[in-house]
């Protein structure tokens, strides 16, 4: 799954958030912030493999440090992904935009006990 990063709301600087936005949508600030962190770690994981393969198609063999400091694609790789927002920005934003299911696993495994 590629996210795509370029078309996203999220901050690219630090914001101070209202808890009770948070809150609200799963009715425990924990349960919120367990989500987000989950889905941020997905999203971290996600954007290093990307950046990762984009990098392998420029691994050379020869150890020649002239083209290792001459490879301005590599650099401007690196730039953009060093301008996009952390993944926590990311994963609150989609938080706060109903993008990510949370789903409570005791409350699943208690109502299939009750059937």
């Amino acid at each position: 799954m590629s996210i795509n990063y370029k078309n996203t709301n999220a901050e690219r600087t630090t914001v101070t958030r209202d808890s009770s936005d948070f809150s609200e949508k799963s009715g425990n600030i924990y349960k919120a912030l367990i989500a987000i962190s989950k889905r941020s770690n997905q999203i971290s994981a996600e954007m290093k493999d990307e950046l990762t393969k984009k990098l392998a198609e420029f691994a050379s063999t020869t150890d020649n440090l002239e083209e290792i400091f001459e490879n301005r694609e590599q650099i401007e790789i690196s730039k953009f992904y060093e301008s996009l927002p952390k993944p926590v920005a990311i994963a609150i934003q989609e938080y706060l935009e109903d993008k990510i299911y949370v789903r409570d696993a005791n409350e699943a495994i208690e109502a299939g006990q009750e059937d």
